[in-house]
């Protein structure tokens, strides 16, 4: 008997269980809640994003450009160019480039895109690397020389980078291109800047001084005669030494001048020192180059410029050229003036 009640007590607490229902606890549903919710995109932090960018916009890359290709040959000289194994020159020419790269802001991504134009042989003429607005986003503005299917090649090898989002030729666009340039200038002239060369970071000239004992002067001038006695056409003379009263002049004169050049130019003076001063100016690199080949004469004692950055131009829809055909419409004939 006792047997028979244990059995029948476990099959009505087995019975119960199938119909009592799971009871779940408040955080387990926001669990399951919060699975199913949005959640925020991953931030940029890996080199991956520009791939995964890149794949996502996989598209067919166009034809590279035509190559124009030289006259037809004859047979002799078929057979000299599978001798000696010569390939025929291209016949385009060499132009200015302008590449703007969107790279990853992270370490060691510069010299991998200077290593491949490196090793097809480009001269990078100016690059310049900065941060932009985002803050995982850096921006190269690379200028080089090169035929358009040379460079064009090196573009999607660039592209093709893990680190590289984006790269665009600016060549054929219209673009804002400036440069900065900082120039120390003489302002005693250039027959002292040989002079201030010598005088250390403060580029001071020698003075003339009447303490100085005539043996010491003559000695100084049989050692520098010695000096350039191998020279067969002789050092240049030195200048005479400046007394206070002619290295005030020559400081009005010169700043003066100086200071008109650069406004002429749009540049200014940043500053100014007791022999020389820097002047700032930006603009086009020929205006730079302009600038800075006339400033030679005064005696540019330093130079520094920052390489061309571009900007694209943004088009702007002429709205009034539409308003006046949508306004004129049909004209009659007969009331135009004869003839």
């Amino acid at each position: 008997m006792s047997s028979i009640a244990a059995s029948a007590g476990r099959a009505r607490l087995a019975a119960a269980a199938r119909t009592l229902k799971p009871r779940y606890f408040s955080s387990s549903l926001r669990s399951q809640e919060g699975e199913n919710a949005p959640k925020p995109p991953k931030p940029i932090d890996d080199s991956t994003s520009a791939l995964d960018y890149k794949r996502t916009l996989r598209q067919r890359p166009p034809p590279l450009p035509s190559m124009d290709l030289p006259r037809s040959r004859s047979a002799e000289e078929a057979v000299t160019n599978i001798l000696y194994n010569t390939p025929p020159p291209s016949l385009q020419p060499f132009k200015k480039h302008v590449l703007n790269c969107l790279v990853q802001n992270e370490p060691g991504v510069l010299s991998r895109v200077s290593g491949i134009l490196a090793g097809r042989g480009f001269n990078i003429d100016s690059l310049v690397v900065c941060r932009t607005e985002i803050r995982d986003l850096s921006r190269m503005c690379i200028v080089l020389r090169g035929q358009d299917g040379v460079v064009e090649q090196a573009r999607r090898q660039l592209e093709d980078l893990v680190p590289v989002w984006a790269v665009l030729d600016y060549t054929d666009t219209h673009c804002i291109q400036r440069e900065l340039l900082l120039a120390k200038v003489s302002i005693l002239g250039p027959e002292y800047v040989e002079e201030q060369l010598l005088g250390g970071p403060t580029h001071e000239p020698r003075r003339s001084s009447h303490h100085v004992d005539p043996k010491l002067e003559r000695e100084a001038a049989l050692a520098q005669h010695f000096e350039h006695s191998a020279d067969p056409e002789g050092a240049a003379p030195s200048p005479p030494p400046l007394t206070p009263s002619q290295a005030l002049r020559l400081k009005s004169d010169h700043l003066q001048a100086i200071q008109v050049l650069s406004a002429q130019f749009g540049g200014r003076i940043v500053d100014v020192s007791e022999h020389s001063v820097i002047v700032e100016m930006c603009g086009k690199t020929k205006r730079v180059e302009a600038f800075l080949a006339l400033l030679k004469p005064f005696g540019v004692l330093e130079s520094a410029r920052t390489g061309l950055m571009v900007m694209p131009r943004t088009p702007i829809k002429n709205t009034e050229e539409a308003d006046e055909t949508e306004e004129g419409g049909d004209v009659d004939a007969s009331l135009l003036p004869p003839g």
